[in-house]
């Protein structure tokens, strides 16, 4: 995950899912997943405003829960300064 301040005020979410993860099908269910559980994480206020946020998934996201989606994206952003 790489976070960079902006001087806008809004959040931006990249997320980049490599071939490597599986088919155009398995890739888009990730993206989806990852966009949905940084969503719930921004609600949550887990992020801070003015952010450019790019996540890179990992083959192990195909079949991680969504729980642990989530919570390793918010043990990243924390990591990373975002919370």
């Amino acid at each position: 995950m790489r976070l960079r301040e902006t001087r806008t005020g809004e959040v931006r979410v990249a997320v980049v899912v490599s071939r490597k993860v599986g088919k155009a099908v398995v890739r888009n269910r990730v993206r989806r997943r990852l966009r949905e559980a940084l969503l719930a994480l921004l609600r949550e206020g887990a992020i801070k405003p003015s952010l450019d946020v790019m996540v890179i998934a990992k083959p192990s996201a195909v079949d991680a829960p969504f729980t642990e989606l989530k919570s390793s994206l918010r043990t990243a952003l924390a990591r990373g300064g975002a919370a």
